[in-house]
């Protein structure tokens, strides 16, 4: 069939996103065929325009799917990179459900009746 030549390869366009409380990056960028992602969130400059990006410790995803850096991207692919959980999602979650509780409103209350 048709051979692939790395060099030849068309490049293929992806985004990088992360996003920070108060804002976001977004950027598209064209890198080669064959490019993994943590060589594509360098190529797009997100290690520069934030510097608390550490590429040993990062969680990678595409699409919202959690990925190894050494993936490789395809065309039109959504890099997405994590930052490290601020509070337990558990442990917000039964706070938030005593805070109702406390405040005595029917919607904190109904799950101690059962139903």
């Amino acid at each position: 069939m048709a051979e692939h030549d790395a060099g030849t390869a068309a490049p293929v366009r992806i985004t990088v996103c992360y996003a920070r409380p108060g804002d976001a990056f977004l950027k598209e960028v064209e890198v080669p065929c064959g490019t993994s992602i943590v060589a594509a969130i360098a190529a797009s400059g997100l290690l520069q325009a934030c510097p608390e990006v550490d590429p040993a410790t990062m969680r990678v995803g595409i699409f919202s799917k959690l990925k190894t850096p050494d993936t490789l991207v395809r065309a039109g692919d959504r890099v997405e990179v994590y930052r490290p959980l601020v509070a337990d999602p558990q442990s917000a979650r039964n706070r938030r459900v005593q805070k109702t509780r406390k405040g005595g409103t029917r919607e904190g209350l109904k799950w101690l009746r059962g139903g």
